[in-house]
């Protein structure tokens, strides 16, 4: 994995924590100052990994 890949994972996780609650990936692309596309591809691997969920459609959240 490239290195710019574990930072983006590294700056979403810790948007998700920071908040405590699930946001949608427009939500943590604006607050962590990445394009929605980049947060996207993102997310779709941290679900793969079992790091973050979807407890409803389109919000996603750290997984407990």
């Amino acid at each position: 994995m490239v290195v710019c890949e574990k930072i983006k994972f590294t700056k979403i996780i810790t948007a998700l924590k920071s908040t405590g609650k699930p946001m949608k990936a427009a939500e943590i692309a604006e607050q962590i100052g990445v394009d929605k596309k980049e947060v996207d591809k993102a997310i779709k691997e941290l679900k793969k990994q079992g790091t973050i969920e979807s407890p409803k459609a389109c919000y996603y959240g750290i997984k407990e």
